[in-house]
């Protein structure tokens, strides 16, 4: 089962502004306080023991709200940082994954076209993120953007639920409910924001809301 809300803090320290608002484990601490019960500690360009080092700092700052808190990357790093799971990147292998995390553990991956996600094993996969589905200031330059009908599309191919990156703001949040998505995935809104604890409010509720 996905943590609820499902939405999905991806971290990015490169985007956290500095000054009051402090580092990145303040932001993660934050956007708990605003309701954010999962994040995926993603920040590939540091050392395999940095990024540990990095993660014990997240799971201090996420441990009183009882967030999950897992990791982009290979299955061994998230094992030796005693992360709640692994999130894959596309190509990567799942049943190593979950041979190695156990049945307890959030495995998911990255795909971006229908055909990846019809394939998605959901004896191995909790979840898939499926992206772009909008333009994103965080990765510019990828796409073109599912947008909604593409998403759509994923999601009726996909045998597990979905959830959807890239450019997901208050405004495009409930286009992917609409479209069928389980769940969003966000970095930039909420790691460049000035206040996150509301950014993930106002992000879980626009999703949550009927939408027409």
């Amino acid at each position: 089962m996905l943590p609820a809300p499902p939405l999905l803090l991806i971290t990015d320290r490169s985007q956290v502004r500095g000054g009051s608002r402090g580092d990145l484990a303040d932001v993660v601490a934050q956007a708990c306080a605003g309701g954010c019960r999962w994040i995926s500690l993603r920040e590939k360009d540091l050392s395999p023991a940095a990024q540990v080092a990095l993660f014990a700092r997240l799971r201090t700052a996420t441990r009183p709200f009882g967030a999950r808190l897992t990791l982009h990357g290979a299955p061994e790093l998230a094992r030796a940082a005693g992360a709640d799971g692994v999130h894959l990147p596309g190509g990567g292998d799942p049943a190593a994954a979950r041979a190695l995390l156990g049945a307890g553990a959030l495995v998911g991956l990255s795909v971006h076209t229908s055909e990846e996600a019809r394939a998605a094993d959901p004896a191995l996969l909790d979840y898939i993120t499926v992206s772009p589905v909008f333009l994103t200031a965080s990765k510019p330059g990828y796409g073109p953007a599912l947008g909604g009908e593409g998403l759509a599309a994923v999601v009726a191919a996909a045998p597990v639920p979905v959830i959807a990156l890239a450019g997901i703001t208050a405004a495009t949040a409930g286009l992917c409910r609409k479209a069928g998505a389980a769940g969003i995935a966000v970095m930039g809104d909420v790691m460049r924001a000035q206040e996150p604890a509301a950014t993930v409010r106002t992000l879980a509720q626009a999703f949550a809301a009927e939408t027409d």
